[in-house]
């Protein structure tokens, strides 16, 4: 469980933030010292493209999206995060190469880029961990590529649970909407393809999740 409020984090009064169980366990004490917390609105930006990268992002609750813009002047959607570290190239490049916003209010951990690489180079284990934190990180992207290759959302909505839920259980504390943005489907589609998965006896709600019910015997 998440131990912060968005209440806790002022942009203009950053002070040392209580830190997400998973990040206090990767980060030394010389980081965690170092960690400060902020709070940003929908729709502003954590960075801009082109922009000299000072801080590394763990989102701890909301969603923040990267993005930059194609060929045609069209926003082309690069990755979206709702826990953990965003943008985690930033650390080895000398500027932004994209664009990062609060899809909604949200709340994160931020910290100084300069000292984390020096961390990197100078403690061995922490080093070890946080290659660990980007082979997650690697898989997580490699399963987000399987499932958007799926043709149909019933087979993305399955792949999802089976994937991402515990228990065949899959947590949507913002909707089905906020959910099909991360499968890349309309919420018109993905709403059609929950009723179809219930009607089949396949899938229900409960409490803010989807849950896998289990295939019955012939």
């Amino acid at each position: 469980m998440v131990n912060v409020t968005p209440k806790q984090y002022d942009r203009d009064h950053m002070n040392e933030p209580m830190l997400p169980a998973p990040l206090a366990q990767l980060l030394p004490s010389t980081l965690r010292s170092l960690a400060v917390g902020a709070l940003y609105r929908r729709g502003e930006h954590l960075f801009s493209i082109g922009a000299k990268p000072e801080w590394m992002f763990y989102v701890v609750s909301g969603e923040i999206m990267l993005e930059r813009s194609g060929a045609h002047g069209e926003h082309v959607v690069l990755q979206r995060r709702r826990h953990g570290f965003v943008s985690e190239a930033s650390l080895l490049v000398d500027s932004y190469h994209c664009d990062a916003l609060a899809v909604e209010e949200s709340t994160v951990i931020k910290l100084p880029i300069e000292a984390l690489r020096q961390q990197l180079d100078q403690d061995a284990r922490f080093n070890a961990s946080w290659m660990q934190t980007l082979n997650r990180e690697i898989m997580h992207l490699r399963m987000q590529c399987e499932r958007l290759s799926l043709h149909s959302v019933q087979e993305k909505v399955i792949h999802l649970i089976q994937t991402e839920g515990q228990n065949g259980h899959y947590a949507i504390p913002s909707g089905v909407k906020t959910l099909a943005g991360e499968l890349g489907v309309s919420h018109e589609a993905l709403y059609r393809s929950i009723a179809e998965l219930k009607k089949a006896g396949s899938l229900k709600r409960a409490d803010d999740a989807l849950v896998l019910l289990p295939v019955k015997s012939q």
